[in-house]
This record gives C-alpha cells, structure tokens and sequence, in this order.
C-alpha cells in the first residue's frame, strides 16, 4: 500500500463527496486507501458513504471526539507507507499525490510535506507554510506589523509572506488540511497529541517530527483548494476559544524554557484572543462611539444655540462633567437593550426608538435630581438634534461607504457557467429556476476561441479561459461555477489561481446537479415551492417609512426638478429614459405607484408584493420576462430604505450610461 488518506468528516457531506470525487481521479495510478473517521455527523454522511462509495473504509464514532483524536483512529487502520491527513472540505487536483510522493523520492529527509493551498478565491492560505510561534513572531503577528511589512523577512516570519510561493523550501510547520507524512516518522512520534482537540495539533506534530530528525517541507509544485472551517460552522464550539486555548497549550508544551518566554507567547496570545473577539464587533464599537461624540456634541450645540436666542446663561462649571457623561450613558444603555448596536448591521429605526424613550427616561429623571434639572428647553434641542445627527452618520455610511447594510440574504448573483455541454446548459437552467435566491446567468465560458458566440440552447458563449478575466471585468461577474463532469480539477484550479485579484467566488456543482458548494454555503438546487407569507413589504412599519420617502423624494422632485425637464420635453427635445422617469414622479401622489417596487406580474393577486415600481430590480437586473416574477418576490421579501436607494442610484447610472 502506497498511500493511505485519512479524512475526519463531520457535518460537510457536500464538501465530502467532492473531496471523494477528486481522490477518485488524483489516485488512479496509484495503491490507495481512503478511510473516512466520522465524528457523528447528523447530516446523512455515513449514509452518503456507504450508499456511493463501497471502497472507502467508514469508521463512525458515537461522539464529536475531536479532530486528534479521529485522525488517531484513522491511523490506527491504515497500512500505506505513506500516510495523508486532509481535511474534508477540500479538492485535489490529478496530480496532487503522485507529485507529492514524487518528492518524498527525492528528499529522503522528508518526514512530513504540505503542498501549496488555494482559498477558494484563488489566493494563498497563509497557514500553509508557517513559523512556530516564537516571542518575536507571535509579537509581530498580534501587533499587526506582519500584515504592514509582508515583504520583511524580520516581521514576516510567522507566514512567511517574503518567501516565493512559488517555490518549494523547508519550513517550520504547515496545514493541518493538507498533511502528507512517511510513516516511519508518524511511528517514532506516536500520532497526534489527543490533548488537542481541534488546532494546534498540526503545529505540534511538525515541531515533534523536527525533534526526531525529520524535516518538514512546503512543496509549491501542486495544489489543493481548502474552503476552511465549514465544519466549526456546523457545529456549537467557540472556535476562536478553542484556537487560541491550543495556541497555549503548545506554547506550554514546546516552548516554555524559561518563564519569561513563556510569559511573553503567553501575553502575545491573550492579546490576540483579546483582539480577534474585539474584531468580531468592531461595528458595535463604532457606533458606540460616534453615538458618544454626537451625543456630546448635541448638548453643546443646544447649549450655545439656547444661550444665543434666551435667557440661558449655559450649564454650571462644576456640573458639567455630570452633563456630558450621564445622559449619553443613559441613551448607550436604552440603545443596547433597544437593540440598537449588532454585529453586522445599522439600524435607523431602532436609533430613532432609542432616542426617543432615553429622552423620556432623561425627563423623567430630572424630577428626582432636581439640582441638575436646568432647562427642559436645552433637552429638547439636543434630542431634536440627535434625531438628526445620530441618523445621520449612519446613512452615511450606509449610502456611500455601504457599511451595516443586511438585506436580510438578498444578493444578486451575476454567474458564468464554466462549460458549453449539456450538463453546462442543464446547470444554467437550474439556476435561473431557483426560488431562494437570483442568479441572473450571463452567459458561457467555452474553452476555445471557435467557440465565442455560439448558442447553447438559450446561453451565449460568451469566452474561453483564456480570456474569462476579461469576461469577468466587462460583465461584473461575482460568480463562476463549475461542473466537475466537464473540466478537470487541474483546470478548475488553473482559472482559480489565475482569477486570485477577481471579486469572484467560485463554486463546484454536485456531480447528480443537485447542489452547489460555495466558500460561504452549500446550496440545494432543487427547491420545494413554499408560500413566505412573511415578507418586508407587508410590515406596517416599513410601509410607513417607504410611503414617507416616497412623498418626501416626490415633493423635492417635483418642485426641483420635474418643471425644467416639463419645459425641455414641451419644446420638442428628445424623450430620454430618465425624462420618462422624472414626468411619472406626479403618480407618486396617486398613491397607486411608488418610486421601487416590482413589475406588475401574475402573482400579484394572490401575495402583496407592493406597489407597482417606476424602477426596480427587474429594470436595473435586466432579466428574461420569465425571471420578473422571481424579482418581484426578491425585493418584496427584502424591502427595505436601503435597498431602496441603492436601487434608485444604479437605476439613474444605468439611465446615464444609456443616455451616452
């Protein structure tokens, strides 16, 4: 036996039958064995395994009992001279394995090896080539000056960033997704240390391999793509403690000389731990703090603008730090419990009902310390001022710097399908089929010139790998997907890597088309019709808030606007798209139509979809008469004012680019 495989699967059945696929094809030439350790997985994977792949050898465990002690298990039953440790959720190419045994040929010392391991954006996963994490290279890591001096050998030792990825050296550690060990040095060292239970182990088998003579290396010559972390997504660990928990312990373990290194690796990770977490709610931070600045600066505007028109002689010297720390306080701690700061989002709305009961709250207050009771009317204007100013910072970043936006999972997706065969056309079809999300498909990607411009069924080829990033640019795409049936996975690494600098996220189809795997989801393809009855556009309160911003931007256009392009229209000029747009604004009134909303369809008399749009997504997505129904239901699940402007503005480019 030449090579065993050792996979530890828990929860990523998707990823796992991906990964089997391309063993499959990489592993044709050569004596293998694949054995699969299942953590108790509730997803179907044993049943998967056994089901479609008769020859892997399935070990279950009744229990999640880590990802050390699995692999254990898994070595236990393997017989290969040469042993791989990879993680489930990735792919290899044809030639990953007999390139990397190759190399163990050539470089007896070798104990352990790592090929180079792509994101599934096409760059390089750092941890695939790393330091151990000593003082200086954890100092550097945690205070950020490896990311500032990439290129600096002195502060860049922990990824190694100033060394060619592109080239094959000896290197401290590598990734525990991908490891590829003679098995005469797993023997001397015993397997993995069961102390770890996820992370760290892999650092702490490469230092054990180095202390038994044995050298570890990065070989640059073949790849694999890992999509990282899908199963920690599946499950309920806190990953971040976890990681850093084990960062200790083999901090503890291996480098613990003296208690001053100990004391320095374990203050470098603390910090780390400290600043990941921090990390994580950096949004809240934010706007924790601008609340205070402008909070503050309200009670100074009111203050002046209050002394210059009354009798206000302004807040006494000794009471002021009580004035501008309490009340801002006070509105932090309603803010919270309103709901006001979240991870991922900025809320309007809820700022306005916070504001609003902290300035009750503050009112009321005064009754009970009476000596701080100066003026109500000073209140007033700094709540009528914050009213303003903390909605203010918000919809500017919301508007210009699209920070805190959720449309609640709506995405536009504009997708290429790799491929020009029946199964590319079938995949295609099935996508603009789907209820759940919109996938507006732009076209094909052949694999020859000759073939730009042909039709496939309904899809145009619209180029080759040769030039997809061209495509990619011309088209906006976000999305390329390909069919493991069609292309090889040295091909569909090659269009990944060379697509690295692309905003692009690539995508696998299950080999029966039934689901996609993505670096963010796994995605079933057949959907069940289900009714949301649930949607955005129905909720009293939006409603009131879109009727609102409908008037408001009508009236402003209406007197601003709307009389010139009248007179310019009256005198003969030629009719424009964005003229149309601006002559129906007076049907805002009529209140029958508003600024976005969807295209009339048939649907609309069974589900309040809103009303009908002078724009929408069915203008700016320029979608097939058959794919408006779906748009219709998009942007009635997901309305929102944000969406509603940043529909309004691609609307008005897309009108200018016509224009010209």
């Amino acid at each position: 036996m030449e090579l065993s495989i050792i996979i530890v699967n828990y929860n990523v059945k998707e990823f796992l039958q991906n990964l089997l696929h391309s063993i499959a094809k990489a592993s044709q030439n050569i004596i293998s064995e694949i054995i699969v350790v299942d953590n108790a997985s509730d997803d179907g994977s044993p049943e998967l395994i056994r089901e479609n792949f008769p020859n892997v050898k399935l070990i279950v465990n009744e229990e999640n009992l880590g990802f050390s002690k699995a692999n254990n298990i898994g070595l236990k039953a393997a017989s290969g001279d040469f042993l791989l440790l990879i993680n489930p959720d990735t792919i290899v190419r044809e030639d990953t394995f007999q390139k990397m045994l190759k190399f163990f040929e050539e470089f007896p010392t070798a104990g352990m090896a790592g090929c180079k391991i792509l994101n599934p954006d096409g760059t390089l996963q750092l941890a695939c080539r790393r330091s151990f994490p000593g003082p200086w290279t954890s100092f550097c890591k945690v205070t950020g000056l490896s990311s500032i001096f990439p290129n600096s050998k002195m502060f860049a030792s922990y990824n190694l960033t100033y060394l060619d990825e592109d080239q094959t050296y000896e290197v401290d550690a590598i990734s525990g997704s991908f490891m590829m060990i003679r098995k005469e040095a797993m023997k001397l060292v015993g397997g993995l240390d069961e102390q770890f239970f996820m992370y760290g182990e892999d650092l702490d088998l490469c230092y054990r391999i180095q202390k038994a003579g044995f050298k570890v290396f990065y070989v640059h010559s073949t790849q694999i793509i890992h999509y990282k972390g899908e199963s920690t997504k599946r499950s309920s660990i806190d990953e971040t403690k976890i990681f850093y928990d084990a960062m200790k312990l083999f901090v503890k373990k291996h480098l613990s000389n003296s208690f001053l290194v100990e004391l320095i690796l374990t203050t470098a990770i603390t910090f780390r731990k400290f600043f990941a977490f921090l990390g994580k709610r950096k949004l809240i931070i934010m706007s924790v703090f601008f609340d205070i600045i402008f909070f503050d600066l309200s009670i100074y505007a009111a203050d002046k603008i209050y002394s210059h028109f009354g009798h206000w002689r302004g807040f006494p010297a000794f009471s002021i730090p009580i004035v501008y720390s309490v009340p801002v306080l006070l509105h932090i701690f309603v803010a919270m419990i309103s709901g006001v700061y979240k991870k991922d989002s900025l809320s309007v709305l809820k700022n306005y009902m916070a504001t609003i009961i902290s300035f009750f709250l503050l009112s009321s207050l005064t009754f009970f310390v009476k000596q701080y009771a100066y003026s109500r009317a000073a209140v007033i204007i700094t709540y009528i001022i914050l009213l303003f100013s903390l909605a203010f910072w918000r919809s500017i970043l919301k508007i210009f710097f699209r920070v805190g936006i959720s449309h609640d999972g709506f995405t536009s997706k504009r997708t290429l399908i790799v491929g020009t065969s029946n199964n590319a056309v079938q995949i295609a079809k099935k996508l603009r089929m789907r209820e759940s999300d919109y996938h507006s498909v732009s076209g094909l990607i052949g694999f020859s010139y000759k073939e730009i411009g042909n039709k496939f069924d309904e899809f145009e080829v619209l180029g080759s790998v040769e030039n997809i990033i061209k495509v990619i640019r011309e088209r906006k795409i976000n999305e390329i997907i390909f069919s493991t049936e069609e292309l090889s996975y040295n091909q569909m690494m090659s269009i990944v890597s060379n697509c690295r600098n692309e905003p692009v996220e690539f995508k696998l189809i299950g080999n029966n088309l039934d689901f996609l795997v993505g670096k963010t989801s796994v995605s079933i393809l057949d959907d069940m019709p289900i009714f949301e009855i649930k949607y955005n556009i129905s909720n009293p309160v939006l409603r009131l808030f879109k009727s609102v911003f409908d008037f408001t931007l009508a009236s402003l256009v209406l007197f601003f606007i709307y009389p010139f392009i009248y007179l310019i229209s009256k005198a003969g000029a030629e009719r424009s798209e964005f003229k149309n747009f601006v002559l129906s604004t007076p049907l805002i009134f009529s209140g029958k139509v508003s600024f976005v909303g969807p295209k009339f369809s048939k649907k609309e008399k069974t589900i309040y979809l809103g009303k009908k749009g002078l724009t929408g997504l069915w203008y700016i997505e320029s979608p097939q008469e058959s794919e408006n129904d779906k748009l219709d239901i998009l942007y009635a699940k997901n309305q929102n004012i944000w969406l509603d402007l940043e529909i309004l503005s691609k609307t008005l480019t897309k009108m200018w680019d016509k224009r010209k």
